[in-house]
């Protein structure tokens, strides 16, 4: 059985109908990209008021948003006592930004209504060894010290939550949940929409430039003058005649479907719904989605040669968790990319006057993605920066940051094909 593409397209609750750009606009904000972030702005600064155009080179959630695995996690893979050392003078803030983030998200999908599969019963991060479980005991110390509602399980809990042995222990975050991420990103759309944004797939940005006190998107069917602009195209960005994203590390991350299981099956397999991931170096995602279908995740891209090493493993790997699968297809396997920074933080870099750009999630879009993206748009329309994240930057820059993503994707092939954990 040849397994299909991206399942999240074939099961999303939400869809939109645009046309592309046809002539010139004009409008108090262009956004650049239909992700997390790029759909949030549409949708905070459409909601105060402020005349909208968002652009997407192909579809609304094309890429890591509708690609992703669909956790929705409190806080940056990124531990708190490295990022207050990171930032000593903004870290405070931050970190409490980014834990009340998933509340956010949840939020707006009751507010607007979004069908997405949203499931809060926490996520859990688990030890794949011992090592790993000195890395979770540590993570526990700093989140408690912040008053963050998590919890430390022992391997009999976390055999009973995810329904395998293969663990050594977990932390329990319940700030955390799981969604349809191509469906939260469609609602996202199209409740901006509905707030008087204009969206316009299949529309890519070809040029921009700063002249006269206005931002000018140069388009194939029109061009867009706006007082600001947000550029939201993170992974998947195309150069375009103008200020952009700076390159980051970009691996690949790969996702592995079931078809639907048995009732039966289920209810030992994550009966609680969690969304989970281990402390691998190569990690390794696991969860369920709304119609029983089990996911498995991991570094590796399914466009490239080593699509046939990483299915292979998939099958192991979900033999070795779950025995009662052994042999089990997989009816959906696709990939996204992963935009990295250095230092596994988010950056918001100023592109010129009134223009902002957010990228680096380093695996984390979801809960950041929508905050970011709602911040910007704000700070925008407001004119005052005081309640962004993170304060702009001038500048971002990642050394060998091609050489890294394809060492990770080399690493992840090379561990996948032989078995091994490093």
């Amino acid at each position: 059985m040849t397994a299909k593409g991206n399942l999240w397209r074939d099961s999303a609750g939400e869809s939109i109908s645009t046309v592309p750009l046809s002539g010139d606009v004009t409008a108090d904000l262009c956004v650049i990209g239909g992700g997390f972030t790029g759909c949030s702005a549409a949708l905070r600064a459409a909601g105060a008021g402020a005349s909208v155009v968002l652009i997407e080179a192909e579809t609304v959630g094309h890429g890591g948003s509708g690609r992703n695995v669909g956790l929705v996690n409190a806080g940056l893979w990124t531990p708190p006592e490295e990022i207050t050392q990171l930032l000593p003078d903004q870290a405070a803030g931050f970190i409490a930004r980014l834990g009340e983030a998933p509340a956010e998200v949840f939020r707006l999908i009751e507010r607007h209504q979004i069908d997405c599969e949203p499931v809060r019963n926490g996520t859990l991060h688990l030890a794949h060894a011992e090592a790993g479980m000195a890395d979770l005991r540590n993570r526990h110390r700093q989140q408690a010290a912040l008053g963050a509602p998590v919890r430390l399980l022992d391997a009999a809990e976390t055999r009973a939550r995810t329904g395998t042995d293969g663990f050594h222990g977990a932390l329990l975050d319940m700030r955390a949940g799981t969604v349809q991420p191509l469906g939260y990103a469609r609602g996202l759309a199209r409740a901006a929409i509905g707030a008087g944004a204009r969206l316009h797939e299949m529309t890519p940005a070809t040029a921009v430039r700063h002249e006269g006190g206005t931002w000018h998107v140069t388009t194939p069917g029109g061009t867009i003058r706006a007082g600001a602009l947000i550029l939201a195209t993170n992974a998947y960005h195309r150069p375009f005649d103008g200020p952009g994203v700076p390159p980051v590390v970009i691996p690949s991350f790969f996702q592995a479907a079931t078809a639907p299981l048995p009732e039966a099956t289920l209810e030992a397999i994550l009966p609680g719904g969690e969304g989970c991931w281990d402390t691998g170096l190569v990690m390794t995602s696991v969860r369920r989605d709304r119609a029983g279908r089990l996911i498995l995740g991991a570094f590796g891209s399914m466009e490239a040669a080593g699509r046939g090493v990483h299915l292979a493993w998939a099958r192991r790997k979900l033999a070795a968790l779950y025995p009662a699968l052994a042999g089990q297809a997989f009816t959906h396997a696709w990939s996204g990319r992963i935009a990295m920074t250095g230092d596994h933080l988010p950056k918001i870099l100023r592109l010129g006057p009134r223009g902002l750009a957010a990228f680096g999630y380093s695996g984390r879009g979801i809960a950041p993605g929508t905050v970011f993206g709602a911040a910007l748009a704000e700070a925008l329309v407001s004119g005052s920066e005081d309640g962004l994240p993170l304060r702009p930057v001038d500048g971002h820059r990642d050394g060998f940051a091609g050489l890294r993503g394809a060492w990770i994707e080399t690493g992840a092939t090379l561990v996948h094909a032989t078995g091994a954990r490093f």
